[in-house]
């Protein structure tokens, strides 16, 4: 509010307003004329005095307890923030929500004069008791507002330069101003600033204070700003509303004051509450990522009450807990609940004679999933045998599988072989993409397993096998069994529990998921320190959608972390290779803040042949575009731009197949 216009100039505007009903244009702005307006409207006379009388001491000691908890929450930030203006001729002053002054901490040599105006506990700066002011007009205006000398209706006021900021509740409501006041000539242009970050200090803290029986997010967009006063803070019930938060965390969700309580944060953020708190309780100290429905991505961390959420923290007798996994699927668990529901079904049935059948893209990790489910169950201490049928030359699978005796074919081995099945004995036998398999050898591999034994190529007499059975595929085995491709009756065998692994484009948990992948690959290279992502990049990232899924994810991530420099710990795009660069910038929307140097809007094209913007592309589209860049950039190679997109050369043949059909 702070105006060039000479203290001559104002008073004559104000005499204007005073003798025609109205300020002159262009002398003050709109929100002092507002003020003016007011204080004319309440009686006042600028060379008046201020209309209120000081409370009496009962009545000033009822309002102070009565302002117990801002009082308690505020005196701390005033003694800090009276330590930054000590020497500036100026008092820190904390009022209530009716402009009644709850506590002053001046400078011995200004605090004098504070007093002669009734700048002292228990007086009222009300905008109609004093006027235009800073801590009367930031009530009337709900906004921080400056005020310097003249501006002041008072005219015995002109001597003060005053900043205030009002002090809202975690649901919105106005609480009281903070204020800092001093002497005109030594007003400084950073006050403003200082008060609002002040009072947002104590906004805070009364959040932390009076939302104990909540669940409380502390949101920012670096891991790093959690626990500074630039964090958002939200308080969730325990059924997931909304129900408090400070301005910035509004500002971060979108959201106003009118929207607490009558909002889910589900609705707000792509996250369930039970998976936040699972988090927690199994990582309490780090940040998880948040997407927000409208794409942006917010680290957050849970914080709880430990009086009000004893059941969180520890198991009673009354009420136990059910105990956390802590396995080897439980290590791989980073938050999405597709994932978690598909690990917690195969848990059950570890270690007892039901095979379970694992679906999903390829890529998506089924066989770590299934060796961690290995490592989950009593057949852990023995082997896990892993079998690729899609790999295996089909001339060689029977003698791969069954084993052969010493001469059973040309080619055989002297000392004959035991085969992929009896080296799995007590332990488990992992059939991956199952769905290549021959149909001759189908019918073989269901004679093993009604049979628990297996005949050697060559060999006249079965031998006992005992082990688990986990198979894996990337294509609707049941539906090959319509088309006649895979035995109806080996489909069933196989079946006990079918679980489905979410692609990586379709999980929650991106941010939390590339940080474990990050972690695990500082270990395998020795990196000295954690590595992380630049936020744009992550942001990129998440938006693409990986057909090779984790696969490619990760072998991405192997060569970013094998290209950083000495002493670099963040991943930008200086540090991918030109092929996913140019994959990233073909299917994602062209973000300036998040291109590389060098790059920019017009550089950044959809791809041909459709007219929509790239963000309206199909999947199919986005998964062709990434198969293209890939043989391009190989030179037509299959096999290299297989490994380029982490699928199989199979894999890669079968999507350009389906493509010619």
């Amino acid at each position: 509010m702070r105006t060039t216009s000479p203290l001559l100039a104002l008073q004559q505007a104000r005499r204007h307003l005073l003798e025609h009903g109205h300020c002159p244009s262009g002398v003050v702005d709109e929100r002092l004329a507002r003020s003016w307006r007011r204080s004319v409207a309440a009686g006042l006379a600028p060379t008046g005095r201020a209309m209120a009388d000081l409370p009496s001491p009962g009545d000033l000691r009822q309002a102070m307890a009565g302002n117990h908890s801002l009082l308690t929450h505020s005196r701390p930030i005033m003694e800090y923030l009276f330590d930054q203006v000590r020497h500036s001729h100026s008092v820190v002053v904390l009022a209530d929500r009716a402009g009644m002054l709850m506590h002053t901490l001046g400078s011995p040599g200004f605090i004098d004069k504070a007093e002669r105006v009734a700048l002292t506990c228990g007086a009222s700066w009300h905008e109609a008791h004093r006027g235009t002011n800073a801590i009367g007009t930031a009530l009337a205006e709900g906004n921080a507002v400056e005020v310097h000398g003249g501006e002041h209706f008072l005219e015995r006021n002109s001597f003060l330069t005053c900043a205030a900021s009002p002090i809202l509740s975690a649901t919105g409501e106005l609480l009281g101003i903070l204020d800092i006041s001093g002497d005109h000539r030594n007003g400084h242009a950073h006050t403003l600033g200082l008060v609002s970050t002040a009072a947002r200090m104590i906004e805070n803290r009364l959040l932390v204070a009076t939302c104990t029986r909540n669940i409380r997010l502390h949101l920012h967009r670096e891991p790093e700003g959690i626990g500074s006063v630039a964090e958002g803070i939200v308080a969730v019930s325990a059924d997931g509303w909304i129900v408090g938060a400070n301005r910035v965390a509004l500002a971060q969700l979108g959201l106003h004051t009118g929207d607490l309580g009558a909002t889910l944060l589900e609705r707000v953020a792509d996250v369930r509450l039970d998976d936040l708190l699972s988090h927690h309780h199994r990582r309490p100290q780090q940040p998880q990522a948040l997407r927000l429905r409208g794409g942006a991505l917010l680290y957050a961390q849970v914080q709880l009450d430990a009086a009000a959420w004893p059941a969180v923290h520890k198991p009673t007798a009354s009420a136990p807990t059910a105990a956390v996994p802590d396995d080897a699927l439980a290590r791989l668990d980073t938050g999405d609940a597709r994932w978690r529901a598909a690990a917690d079904k195969a848990r059950r049935v570890v270690g007892k004679p039901i095979p379970v059948l694992i679906q999903g893209e390829s890529g998506v990790g089924k066989e770590v999933f299934a060796r961690a489910l290995h490592a989950s169950g009593p057949r852990s201490s023995g082997p896990f045998v892993a079998i690729n049928c899609a790999a295996i030359p089909e001339h060689l699978i029977e003698s791969e599988l069954f084993g052969h005796v010493a001469g059973a074919f040309t080619g055989a081995r002297k000392e004959g072989s035991l085969g992929r099945l009896r080296q799995a004995h007590g332990g488990t036998l992992f059939l991956d993409e199952i769905g290549d398999m021959p149909l001759a050898l189908q019918t073989r591999l269901l004679r093993v397993l009604q049979d628990r034994s297996v005949t050697p190529v060559g060999a006249g007499q079965a031998v006992p096998v005992d082990f688990g059975l986990i198979s894996a595929t990337h294509c609707q085995l049941l539906r090959a069994a319509e088309q006649g491709r895979f035995r109806h009756d080996l489909y069933y065998r196989l079946n006990g529990l079918t679980v489905q692994l979410p692609a990586l484009r379709e999980r929650s948990d991106f941010a939390a998921l590339t940080d474990q992948l990050l972690a695990d690959l500082a270990a395998e290279q020795g990196l000295p320190h954690p590595v992380h992502l630049a936020p744009a990049l992550l942001q990129r990232l998440a938006a693409h959608p990986w057909p090779g899924n984790l696969r490619q994810y990760a072998s991405v991530l192997r060569t970013a972390c094998a290209m950083l420099a000495e002493g670099e710990d963040q991943l930008g795009w200086e540090h991918l290779g030109d092929d996913i660069v140019q994959a990233l910038q073909a299917v994602a929307s062209p973000v300036s803040a998040g291109l590389p140097i060098g790059a920019s809007h017009a550089s950044v094209q959809p791809l041909q042949g459709h007219g929509h913007a790239p963000a309206l592309l199909s999947l199919q589209q986005l998964s062709s575009a990434a198969i293209d860049q890939a043989l391009q950039s190989a030179r037509g190679n299959v096999s290299q731009a297989a490994r380029q997109l982490g699928i199989s050369r199979q894999t890669l043949y079968r999507k350009l197949a389906a493509r010619v059909h």
